[in-house]
């Protein structure tokens, strides 16, 4: 691409040279924050900013290269990082989506990234996805010259998979409502079509720049924002929760022993929740009358312990109740009412 007409050879190369330097820096900076934000059992996120930041890596030293070597070097070092980031980014909107996965599914997803990159890596070893590979300098900027080999398809059918499967889920996840807004949802599509969007442009066109170094730094802040979003609401949720449970012991005591310390209007908004329960909430309202513990349920219904809770919170809004142990005693009011 050329930044501008008026420049010339050498301070083309040199602009470009600096702007993937700026993004490889801004990559670095966002590492670094994201390792300081996202602290619990995210590896994840850690590996999509690493992979963002190995990627900007590679296209920087891939515009300073002066030699076939140095030049087949940085692609690889590019193709690392872009091989893993779809694998990350699949995982993390599981992961704010609700979804469950199963650890077979992750461990041959992983491997085929794997495959994937030492067939992305063989230029210059094997003739399999570069039939023909070598190093030129074209209006001042490094670049690879490449005959595509028999294997080159692999990559784009590789990303055009994950793609799909990313918005498979989230739209999957707005139609059950595994997500906990819409707005999430929506900016988890965004950042997909981004990369969508920013990928077909240059699949069509003859940029020198990649665009995809900005593209992915985009995506990743988004992500990052949901997440950061969601667990601000879930930490709200959990105060929230916690406030009505300590409201609720007080009612026994004050009631006397003798007395139900349920009162019919909850009884009677518990009745009217029921029959508006999904089959999912009634599901997981028939587990907790028979007391089913809560991994069991998870595992019985194929979820994750963010799902449960996200069914929970419709579950208890519906009902008229606060928590689990509330909800039993409600029931057990009621049966002891009708028996």
């Amino acid at each position: 691409m050329t930044l501008s007409g008026c420049h010339s050879v050498g301070d083309k190369a040199a602009s470009l040279s600096i702007i993937y330097g700026a993004t490889t820096f801004l990559s670095l900076l966002l590492l670094i924050g994201c390792c300081l934000i996202v602290r619990r059992r995210k590896p994840w996120f850690i590996l999509l900013f690493s992979c963002v930041l190995i990627v900007n890596v590679g296209y920087t030293l891939l515009s300073v290269s002066n030699s076939l070597g140095t030049a087949l070097l940085a692609n690889r070092i590019s193709y690392l990082g872009s091989v893993f980031l779809p694998l990350s980014m699949l995982m993390i909107i599981l992961d704010v989506t609700n979804t469950r996965c199963k650890r077979y599914l992750t461990v041959a997803l992983f491997s085929l990234s794997i495959i994937i990159f030492l067939i992305a890596a063989s230029p210059g070893i094997l003739p399999i996805y570069y039939r023909k590979v070598s190093f030129k300098i074209v209006n001042g900027v490094s670049t690879l010259v490449k005959t595509y080999g028999p294997l080159h398809k692999l990559y784009l059918f590789y990303l055009i998979g994950y793609f799909v499967s990313m918005i498979t889920v989230i739209v999957r996840a707005s139609v059950q409502k595994t997500v906990y807004a819409t707005s999430h949802a929506v900016i988890l599509a965004i950042a997909v079509f981004v990369n969508i969007g920013v990928w077909l442009i240059e699949q069509l066109s003859s940029f020198n720049f990649e665009m995809l170094s900005i593209s992915y730094i985009i995506s990743e802040m988004f992500l990052l924002g949901v997440h950061l979003v969601m667990n601000e609401n879930q930490r709200l949720r959990e105060i929230a929760s916690q406030k009505n449970e300590s409201a609720h012991k007080k009612i026994p005591s004050e009631a006397s022993p003798q007395e139900d310390s349920v009162s019919n209007e909850a009884k009677e908004c518990f009745v009217r929740g029921l029959k508006t329960l999904t089959p999912t909430e009634k599901a997981i309202y028939g587990a907790y009358i028979i007391g089913t513990p809560t991994k069991q349920i998870m595992e019985d219904l194929n979820i994750k312990e963010n799902t449960l809770k996200f069914h929970n919170k419709n579950l208890y809004g519906k009902l008229g109740v606060s928590s689990r142990k509330q909800l039993l005693e409600i029931y057990r009011s009621i049966t002891s009412d009708n028996g």
